[in-house]
């Protein structure tokens, strides 16, 4: 970013914006160079507020989405900011203690039941539109990994009984539709298994393989606009029953893979054009490799734009676990008019990866998308991005591995970055292990996560720590404590009971009993993760610490 502002002071940089212009197209991003001073400089450590399991803020800032505990029902806050009066110098005191609680900075304006009593909040997934305002959740039963078989299933793909997922506005709480899938598997973990364009929703059946296509009326109506998997065309299913029934019967491959295996027979057949040596190299590149291609499954999709799809297919085992870095994969565009596919690369591939170097805004680039969203750093946008990532790939010990670490982040999850202009690394430096853009929980640190200028290297900007600020606990604090590690042995105390009950001493042995660090709060082994909410434009920030078998911790960082 060029600087346009010739101080770092607050003041002078006022005087600038009203004596200087910015380049055509540059004034947000000049107004983002305000931030520098305007970061926050206070922390409520510890702030009392409701047990609520705490979502994110909406990119246009308006709303604040929490799930209840019990991932039963859906609460929306309105950010609001502090406002309290002193008969004095206010800098020089603390605050009053009814400014120290959540309803000073948040005001909630609803909660509604989302969930019945077999279903449960999945509290990872949430989409938002900006311009209806309408909030996309999902709700689901448990998970069922001895499902059985079904005609049309993937096996080694779990089921969950019932998938429901319900169009939201905001505004008022009202559930505008809702789309149920009934014994079927959609990766709602961190929002992969849907992607939102404009007023497009795509939302992938792994146990069917099957690519739904949605439209979001204006109105707040689901309106089924498509299904690519088994057929691509709305009239492939009525072709091949009429050949069924005229004698032509026998198992087809799904209409999306027949796209895949012929692009892959065109594009090996195509590469040697000498017609003695093309059958040897078709036998080697492909008819060897034919079976590995067939049993291939959708992992994830993507819209690129409103005609093209960009598909990861991998193995079965890829497609449920959680790192898919080293299994091989394929990267499909799909054009859902010509029901072609575009292109196809491997994840290992140095095409695609030039690709995701210079233009990785076009893989997450949405129409819909906020003002704050659409100035997220990236290495395509940004030289420190760009830096980082160079950086990165000069320290690996391996250029192909490297490529396939990378390439793991494709498709693009769908708003799963902050627009918070303190993540803005032509802004700010930051240790990007402990702290983010990218909405992902974190092992919590014993030291401040410091946010350093870039303008002036040597300066910290300001500092957050997740957590109890100086690990000072009220009587309060001490006794809630108290009660969890009663609560745990009286647990415990009735499992041992009803085990013995029923004989079962080989159960017993394996029932793990909480020990008093279990509970206290000096026990440092315990595992500690935190998470961010960064206001998209507010200096405003939520830190939530979790820690086994101790309350969360909700720390508020604001510009006082």
């Amino acid at each position: 970013m060029v600087r346009f502002f010739r101080s770092g002071n607050l003041a002078s940089r006022v005087f600038d914006r009203q004596l200087l212009s910015p380049r055509p197209g540059a004034t947000v991003n000049t107004v983002r160079q305000f931030y520098e001073n305007l970061v926050p400089s206070y922390t409520i450590y510890d702030i009392d507020c409701p047990d609520y399991s705490f979502r994110k803020f909406t990119d246009d800032g308006k709303y604040l989405v929490a799930f209840s505990r019990n991932h039963q029902d859906l609460i929306v806050y309105r950010p609001i900011w502090l406002t309290y009066s002193c008969t004095e110098e206010c800098d020089s005191h603390d605050l009053p203690p009814k400014a120290k609680k959540f309803d000073s900075f948040f005001k909630q304006l609803y909660s509604i039941p989302l969930a019945s009593s077999n279903e449960y909040i999945c509290k990872d997934f949430f989409l938002y539109m900006d311009c209806h305002q309408f909030g996309l959740f999902a709700t689901s039963t448990a998970q069922s990994n001895d499902s059985t078989a079904t005609e049309g299933a993937i096996h080694g793909v779990p089921s969950i009984e019932k998938i429901t997922f319900y169009l939201v506005r905001l505004e008022d709480g009202v559930i505008l539709d809702e789309k149920a899938f009934c014994n079927d598997f959609i990766n709602l973990a961190h929002s992969i298994g849907a992607y939102l364009y404009e007023d497009l929703l795509c939302i992938v059946s792994l146990r069917y393989q099957t690519i739904h296509i949605l439209q979001i009326r204006d109105s707040g109506n689901l309106v089924d606009v498509r299904r690519i998997g088994a057929f691509c065309r709305e009239d492939d299913e009525l072709f091949l029953h009429s050949h069924v029934q005229a004698g032509f019967g026998g198992s087809f491959l799904p209409g999306i893979k027949q796209r895949l295996l012929s692009y892959i027979f065109r594009k090996t057949w195509n590469e040697v054009p000498d017609q003695t040596l093309r059958v040897q190299h078709l036998k080697k590149k492909f008819y060897f490799h034919f079976q590995d291609y067939v049993d291939l499954i959708i992992w994830k999709v993507q819209f690129l734009d409103r005609h093209h799809l960009f598909i990861k297919f991998g193995s079965v085992d890829g497609g449920v676990s959680r790192s898919t870095d080293q299994n091989l994969a394929f990267f499909a565009v799909y054009n859902m008019e010509t029901t072609d596919i575009v292109s196809l690369y491997q994840n290992s591939s140095e095409e695609l990866y030039s690709l995701f170097e210079q233009f990785y805004d076009h893989f997450h680039a949405n129409p819909q998308d906020s003002s704050h969203g659409k100035f997220i750093s990236s290495h395509s946008n940004d030289i420190h991005a760009l830096d980082q990532l160079h950086t990165l790939k000069n320290k690996a010990s391996s250029s192909s591995q490297f490529v396939k670490k990378m390439m793991a982040s494709l498709p693009y999850t769908c708003q799963s970055q902050s627009p918070s202009p303190y993540f803005d690394l032509s802004l700010f430096r930051y240790d990007e292990k402990l702290i983010s853009a990218i909405d992902r929980h974190r092992h919590c640190t014993e030291h401040p996560i410091k946010f350093i200028s870039v303008r002036s290297p040597n300066v910290v900007k300001f500092k957050i720590k997740p957590g109890i600020g100086q690990l000072v606990w009220s009587s309060a604090k001490i006794l809630e404590l108290a009660c969890v590690a009663i609560y745990q042995h009286c647990l415990y105390q009735v499992q041992l009971q009803s085990l013995s009950e029923h004989n079962s001493s080989a159960i017993v042995n394996r029932v793990p009993i909480p020990s008093c660090s279990d509970s206290g709060a000096s026990d440092s082994r315990a595992k500690r993760i935190s998470s961010f909410l960064f206001h998209p434009f507010f200096p405003l920030a939520l830190s939530i610490q979790q820690t086994y078998m101790q309350p969360t911790v909700v720390n508020i960082h604001f510009r006082r």
